[in-house]
């Protein structure tokens, strides 16, 4: 069973140019090249950290001020910890994190194998401290990695908006599998209405509100709960519930870009929600 809690403020509101822009930009790229662009994902986000090397996302030191599950959920001083970063890119949010917390152990995978190979070479990466590896978490079991149950947070972080929309809810199931019961998913990502959302060009639009970059890695954009509804299934749960998030926020903290060439910090509008492991069911 998984109970959920969001945070945010209200949606942005968009001006009558950018509802304009928006009704007009409704034709689709062609099957053929979505089912390319879905087969090459990962050679798009290899190519995009080839080109970008460790330049691109700026240090995340908001995590534990914006997540206090981080925090919380010791149930002692000094007590250790251990976290999974699905999706960590070139480690922007998991070498703040051990720094700032000696007494935590995380595993961390990425989609590109390229970008997991940034983190090694990382000069804060030790091997005693993290685990990384690369994994499509639509696909990969993560218990080839990481033991059943053995987490106590996993963060997904800008990450399932680079997700298909159809396979987001296997990345939940996976990343569940490893999330001790009573512990946190915790979830930041784009809203629907983001300024980067408003700057594809016509012909990018992939479905409702997901798109494709020029470099062709994708986005999707989430809603106050109507696209967002990723039910939890399989064999630990005994009943369905929706993921969504009723009020995306309006910007991510200050001093915090998304990225460093996007957009400014000001301009991004985030969906935070926080997911909670309650019980376990085994299967026999």
């Amino acid at each position: 069973m998984a109970s959920f809690q969001r945070k945010g403020l209200q949606t942005r509101i968009l001006s009558t140019e950018e509802e304009e822009k928006l009704r007009r930009d409704q034709a689709l790229v062609s099957a053929f090249k979505q089912q390319k662009l879905e087969k090459e994902a990962q050679k798009n986000w290899d190519l995009f950290y080839k080109r970008n090397s460790t330049n691109f996302f700026k240090d995340r030191h908001w995590t534990t001020r914006e997540f206090e599950e981080l925090r919380s959920c010791r149930e002692y001083e000094g007590q250790k910890l251990t976290l999974l970063e699905a999706g960590c890119g070139v480690g922007n949010c998991l070498f703040p994190l051990l720094e700032e917390d000696l007494n935590l152990f995380a595993y961390a995978c990425d989609f590109s194998p390229r970008a997991v190979d940034y983190v090694k070479q990382h000069p804060l990466y030790n091997s005693e401290r993290c685990k990384v590896f690369q994994c499509d978490l639509t696909r990969d079991d993560l218990l080839d990695h990481v033991p059943p149950e053995s987490v106590d947070a996993v963060t997904l972080i800008f990450v399932l908006s680079a997700v298909h929309p159809e396979k987001m809810r296997l990345v939940l199931l996976n990343v569940y599998k490893v999330l001790r019961p009573g512990r946190s998913v915790l979830f930041r990502d784009y809203g629907l209405n983001d300024h980067a959302m408003l700057r594809f060009k016509a012909g990018s639009k992939l479905g409702e509100n997901f798109y494709v970059r020029q470099d062709g890695t994708r986005s999707y954009f989430f809603t106050d709960g109507v696209n967002l509804r990723l039910s939890w299934k399989g064999p630990r749960l005994n009943s369905q519930h929706p993921f969504d998030s009723s009020q995306p926020s309006a910007t991510p903290a200050p001093g915090d870009p998304t990225t460093s060439s996007d957009f400014p910090w000001y301009q991004a509008l985030i969906v935070y929600v926080h997911i909670c492991k309650q019980n376990s069911y085994h299967t026999h």
